[in-house]
């Protein structure tokens, strides 16, 4: 039997492929499945009727059959998991999954086909979410969530059953760097762990109902930002198609700020995974997906687009490092700090300059950031950077902890715009290193 060969798409009407699991009332059978060419161009006045899988690929290595037509194609065992999961007995399921749609031998069509991931998944009818097969550790911890959701278990059983609750917590998919866009584009979010299944809404509704204590487990506390965009998802409309496109979340320097330490099996991913839900626009960075350059190539360019050019920076292959000197000013220092699901910062200015537009002090909300901020951490300027950058002296040289400082509306945001035209001299000489490993 031979292996699938994939038919180039069209280069026009942003055609994708759609996968047809066909039913079958043996639960045992091979998979069977089709695929079949299709275009997002006109989506009309409702959502397309197909699902859209988000779901860990686990082990490259270990792998099972499914059949696409008459062709063996190997999948992980945790996607074969999952679409065994999915088949119905009676009626085929038109599926979108990223492994089996997109020829993964193929950099270009790779490169092509991930600029349309966020209208794939806003598109789609809906997006499943599978967390896997269901084993001890984890045996009821996706119903226990549903009935804390309908505030069906007392303040006892919420404590006896959170240790399950924390391991499925724990799971691959919530550390994933990809998982962000798929539900943040999602119109209608369902999560699975093997043969339980629940609106994505509940889960979020359980999550926060069991008031869980996040601190202790540092894999954890990505958390909250998925919730919060499974959440958005459940009250976007199912039916109309007018999602931005891109989804303009924040400017991808936050969004590296905030992201950066999430799990890519593609290093390059740690940034074009991000990029639709950017309000910038990365072709103007030469930032759009191309898995024909080499991550060190890239970090680069992403240095340059939220730095300038100005600086000048050395990297080291695939590490999620970057050694920058530059010219730049001390604005001031962080004199205080207070974290929820944000981080109020209170700023004590030093420069000049900055005092005169915002006194002494001023309060900065910002996002939560992969590097928690501390108090003593200093906010400085590099010439050629539009934002501020808060950093933290470490020996010989300054550890970036947050590369470009966004508060929010209403908390010294214009006032700052207006800070930073009035600065003309970078006296001071930094040496910086950012490291997304290092958490500091």
């Amino acid at each position: 039997m031979f292996s699938y060969q994939y038919l180039p798409l069209p280069t026009q009407g942003n055609y994708i492929r759609l996968l047809r699991l066909l039913p079958n009332e043996d639960e045992a059978a091979p998979l069977q499945c089709e695929l079949r060419k299709y275009s997002l161009q006109k989506p009309g006045p409702r959502t397309h009727l197909y699902e859209a899988l988000s779901y860990v690929w686990g082990d490259a290595r270990d792998t099972l059959p499914i059949y696409v037509g008459n062709n063996r194609f190997p999948v992980t065992v945790n996607l074969h998991a999952a679409l065994s999961r999915l088949r119905d007995h009676s009626f085929e399921r038109i599926m979108w999954v990223d492994a089996i749609c997109i020829n993964q031998k193929s950099p270009e069509e790779q490169g092509q086909q991930v600029q349309l991931m966020a209208k794939i998944y806003s598109n789609a009818h809906r997006v499943i979410v599978w967390l896997g097969e269901e084993v001890v550790e984890i045996k009821g911890a996706l119903e226990n969530i549903r009935l804390a959701a309908n505030e069906e278990l007392t303040e006892r059983s919420k404590k006896e059953k959170q240790l399950t609750i924390l391991n499925l917590l724990r799971r691959q998919w919530f550390q994933r760097i990809w998982v962000l866009q798929e539900v943040a584009a999602a119109r209608h979010v369902v999560i699975m762990c093997g043969s339980t299944e629940i609106d994505g809404y509940a889960f979020c509704l359980g999550v926060k109902s069991l008031k869980l204590s996040y601190t202790a487990s540092p894999e954890l506390q990505t958390l909250p930002s998925i919730t919060y965009l499974i959440e958005r998802a459940g009250l976007r409309s199912k039916y109309t198609t007018n999602l931005p496109e891109p989804l303009k979340i924040r400017s991808l320097a936050e969004l590296v700020d905030m992201f950066h330490t999430r799990k890519a099996t593609d290093i390059r991913d740690k940034v074009y995974a991000l990029l639709s839900m950017s309000s910038d626009d990365p072709g103007k960075a030469s930032l759009r997906p191309n898995y024909q350059i080499p991550w060190e190539e890239l970090f680069k360019d992403l240095v340059k687009f939220v730095l300038g050019n100005d600086i000048s920076m050395e990297t080291w292959g695939n590490e999620e490092k970057a050694l920058i000197n530059g010219k730049g000013c001390i604005l001031g220092q962080v004199s205080s700090i207070r974290s929820d699901d944000r981080q109020n910062v209170d700023i004590t200015f030093i420069s000049k300059n900055a005092a005169w537009y915002f006194g002494d002090k001023m309060e900065w909300t910002l996002q939560a950031t992969a590097k928690s901020i501390r108090e003593s951490d200093i906010v400085c300027l590099l010439q050629g950077a539009s934002k501020p950058t808060i950093i933290r002296l470490c020996e010989d040289h300054f550890a970036i902890i947050v590369i470009a400082v966004t508060p929010l509306k209403g908390s010294g945001s214009f006032k700052q715009l207006e800070l930073l035209k009035s600065i003309k001299y970078f006296l001071r000489d930094f040496l910086l290193i950012w490291d997304w490993k290092q958490l500091l």
